[in-house]
């Protein structure tokens, strides 16, 4: 009897909002993975300078088929006028097309497809503004320049992004002359090893330019030093993560995280991603203090065996 009564009791009672592990929690889960999915897809297609409307217009035809322009208007809630504004510049970029029926009918370029014409426009006026590069510098010194004295001022540069930051990053490296050291836990370093800065920073290092590396003693920092095969390489135990990760470049240049962007949770508990930030400069007495902690941790920091390793979860 009182085993029946326990599983009524459990029949009844409510599920906890709280338990990740409950049937809700896994229905939601599924059910927001295709619109984190569309998320990634829309914020990639922002890159190639599509408005958040035309790429919701694209999308809803990729995704629904043949459709009129009213159907369209009505399922996103545009103005008619917009939606077909919207519908003449995706045809432009040939992302969608028209089909020759009364009343008129769009359908989308498939996903492959508009993907490969979007890259090949922007590697296009890539092109086109390289081949005016020339052109343009001169130009602008054919213009009469007040003469300025050169002057070796300490600066400070904020940099924002992903892309800023490898672009500076690469800068540094071309001027190096004799070292480089970089500071950077796993992450970071995954974020380096993917953009091919850590390619460049393993040819520089066989033009007789002293390279070090410091990273934390993990399965995925250890993977990516030995793909760069550089001799001066060290991990370290102590919370590496908690330190930032930096560039010094001759004693001359400083490239210093002020983000990571490795997420934080909001009041949501959602993972909101941050934004990449790095400041660059040229300050001597900045310069001087991290590249005395980089030496420091050099110098009194061994990493275990590789036996010793701990697996990575």
């Amino acid at each position: 009897m009182e085993i029946v009564e326990e599983k009524l009791e459990h029949a009844h009672a409510p599920a906890s909002l709280y338990d990740e592990d409950a049937r809700v929690w896994k229905l939601l889960r599924r059910d927001r993975e295709p619109l984190k999915s569309l998320k990634i897809i829309e914020d990639t297609f922002l890159n190639f300078g599509l408005s958040r409307n035309e790429i919701r217009v694209y999308i809803y035809l990729a995704r629904s088929g043949m459709r009129k322009a009213r159907e369209i208007s009505d399922a996103l809630s545009l103005h008619r006028t917009e939606t077909y504004r919207i519908l003449r510049d995706l045809e432009k970029r040939s992302l969608i097309s028209s089909v020759l029926e009364k009343p008129l009918k769009f359908i989308a370029t498939p996903f492959e497809e508009a993907l490969d014409t979007l890259i090949k426009a922007k590697k296009i006026r890539i092109q086109l503004l390289e081949r005016k590069k020339k052109n343009l510098i001169a130009i602008w010194f054919s213009i009469p320049q007040q003469k300025v004295e050169p002057q070796n001022k300490e600066i400070f540069q904020v940099l924002e992004g992903e892309e800023q930051m490898i672009i500076k990053a690469n800068e540094i490296l071309e001027r190096t002359i004799e070292e480089i050291y970089v500071l950077a836990p796993d992450l970071d370093l995954l974020r380096l090893f993917h953009s091919g800065f850590t390619d460049n920073l393993e040819k520089v290092s066989r033009k007789n330019v002293k390279v070090r590396l410091l990273t934390n003693h993990s399965p995925k920092s250890r993977f990516i030093a030995e793909k760069m095969k550089l001799t001066d390489v060290k991990y370290l135990f102590s919370n590496v993560e908690d330190l930032p990760s930096f560039i010094i470049s001759d004693q001359e240049q400083l490239l210093f995280s002020i983000k990571n962007g490795n997420g934080i949770q909001d009041s949501g508990m959602r993972r909101k991603k941050e934004k990449i930030s790095f400041l660059w400069t040229n300050y001597d007495a900045f310069i001087k203090a991290l590249k005395t902690l980089f030496l420091e941790l050099w110098n009194t920091k061994i990493a275990p065996s590789e036996a010793e390793l701990p697996e990575e979860t």
